[in-house]
């Protein structure tokens, strides 16, 4: 157990980043369960415990009393710089556990630019960063999330990943690992992980061999061992109101960046838009019930106290109950001034009117992507929404007295022009012209936010180079002399 001096935490500037003994956290004796997991988001904490999924695992694993799971994120640099200084182990949320005491680390993988920081987490709990480097007594390194789906560039860091969605797998593997234990670990951490290539869903790395052709291009994953499946399919929880969700989550003494409640609607997206990777890997689109979402809703706020509500999913306006399920919500909580959001809106009057009715609580911000700036690039990559849908939306809710509005979109899209980029611009401009004709006046606050475009694999443009980074920062540079109007902000990712 890892001694958490005051003088350490009097040295960094957010200490509630590492003392845990949250509301809803779970303390267990090590000594009394067959298996501990300690679940990490390569992230700092803020970020981390704002992660739906891993909150979920949390919740799976900790009702079963053989079980414990505990919470660890990357510390942030004056953390790190007086942990280096001390010596100090990377340890636990709950116990102050050393990481490498756990007998798994499951490390959760939202996009590629943490990679870094899970090597840096694995250096400073003392564990061996090469899977093949690790002892018998070390934790298992274990991977899942989204870039599980292209992890072969990882793959050597990592004992095992759980591809797709993890809360069955995670619990078969914890009973795989309990009965290895149990018979007296035959065959050694092989021998385990031979027993996982039973698992649906489990990728093993050392039991296979990349491929490559004369040129040096990669070819094919053999497998070495004859119970190693060639094509490995991802889990998929078939009925979302039979899962188990989260219900008591661990409520932070400090402000996180999505710091409410988070209300899963459904899994999956209806939608096609041709550069989401999230579209496609959580393929089918799979609802619950609006009675089941009632009775969520009702034990979260017993459970957490939050007075605010976020309906989360890739598209929750796409929800096929949710005017109604809205308006029962609202009814429900009438007299507790529970406020609901919705993460991201349809770009229709539906929208605009259903934001209306949630936002009478308290009254934020719109949010829309149309993603691209003009009609043809909007085409390519098959976003469904025009330039009409935006204007109608954005002239609804100007008459129901909104006067910020965010747009998103991306910059280096497949067969992106300068007039495309310039479009942006254009854009936004209407958006601002629409509320002086509406109003009669200025006012109005037009924010647009500008992601770098990654193409990702599995979606239609995952053969579509990235721009370089000189080509990003001129394109950014030639947005930025478009936009001539006080009335809008740009933000944008360094390149």
């Amino acid at each position: 157990m890892v001694r958490l001096e005051h003088e350490v935490l009097q040295s960094v500037l957010k200490p509630a980043r590492y003392t845990g003994g949250e509301w809803n956290a779970v303390i267990k004796d090590h000594a009394a369960v067959d298996c501990t997991w300690a679940l990490a988001l390569p992230d700092v904490y803020e970020v981390g415990m704002s992660n739906l999924g891993l909150a979920i695992l949390y919740e799976v694993l900790n009702r079963r009393e053989d079980i414990a799971a505990e919470r660890v994120y990357a510390p942030w640099t004056d953390m790190e710089e007086e942990m280096r200084k001390r010596k100090m182990p990377l340890f636990s949320l709950e116990t102050k556990t050393e990481i490498s005491a756990f007998d798994f680390v499951g490390f959760s993988l939202q996009y590629e630019m943490i990679y870094t920081n899970v090597l840096n987490m694995l250096d400073l709990a003392g564990i061996p960063l090469f899977a093949k480097d690790r002892g018998e007594a070390m934790p298992f390194v274990v991977g899942g999330g989204p870039c599980v789906y292209n992890v072969e560039p990882i793959a050597d860091f990592f004992d095992f990943f759980i591809v797709g969605e993890g809360e069955e797998a995670i619990v078969e593997v914890s009973d795989a690992f309990m009965a290895w234990k149990r018979e007296g670990r035959p065959g050694g951490r092989k021998g385990f992980l031979q027993r996982l290539l039973d698992v649906p869903g489990i990728y093993v790395p050392s039991f296979y061999e990349p491929e490559y052709d004369e040129e040096g291009n990669y070819r094919a994953l053999r497998p070495l061992v004859e119970a190693a499946k060639p094509v490995i399919y991802k889990r998929v929880i078939r009925d979302m109101d039979d899962a188990i969700s989260v219900e008591h989550p661990v409520v932070p003494y400090m402000d996180i960046v999505h710091n409410r409640i988070m209300l899963e609607l459904f899994r999956g997206c209806s939608r096609g838009c041709r550069f989401c990777q999230a579209g496609i890997c959580y393929r089918p689109a799979r609802e619950r019930t609006e009675e089941n979402l009632r009775k969520m809703a009702r034990g979260l706020v017993d459970a957490t106290g939050y007075d605010e509500m976020s309906l989360t999913s890739l598209s929750s306006a796409d929800y096929s109950c949710l005017g109604r399920l809205v308006d029962d919500l609202m009814a429900d909580f009438r007299d507790e001034k529970v406020s609901f959001s919705l993460p991201s809106l349809r770009i229709d009057s539906f929208s605009i009117d259903l934001a209306h009715k949630m936002q009478q609580v308290r009254k934020s911000g719109l949010t829309f992507a149309p993603e691209a700036g003009t009609q043809r690039l909007r085409d390519v990559i098959n976003k469904g929404v025009t330039e009409e849908n935006l204007m109608k939306a954005c002239g609804a809710a100007f008459r129901q007295g909104w006067k910020q509005v965010k747009l998103y979109f991306m910059m280096g899209l497949p067969t992106e022009t300068d007039e495309d980029v310039i479009g942006i611009a254009e854009l936004a401009k209407k958006v601002v012209d629409l509320y002086t004709e509406i109003k009669g006046k200025r006012g109005c606050k037009v924010t647009i936010s500008v992601a770098c475009f990654v193409p990702k694999p599995y979606t239609p443009f995952q053969w579509f180079g990235q721009l370089p980074i000189e080509e990003f920062q001129r394109r950014q540079q030639l947005l930025k002399e478009h936009i001539t109007d006080r009335a809008i902000t740009f933000n944008y990712h360094d390149a």
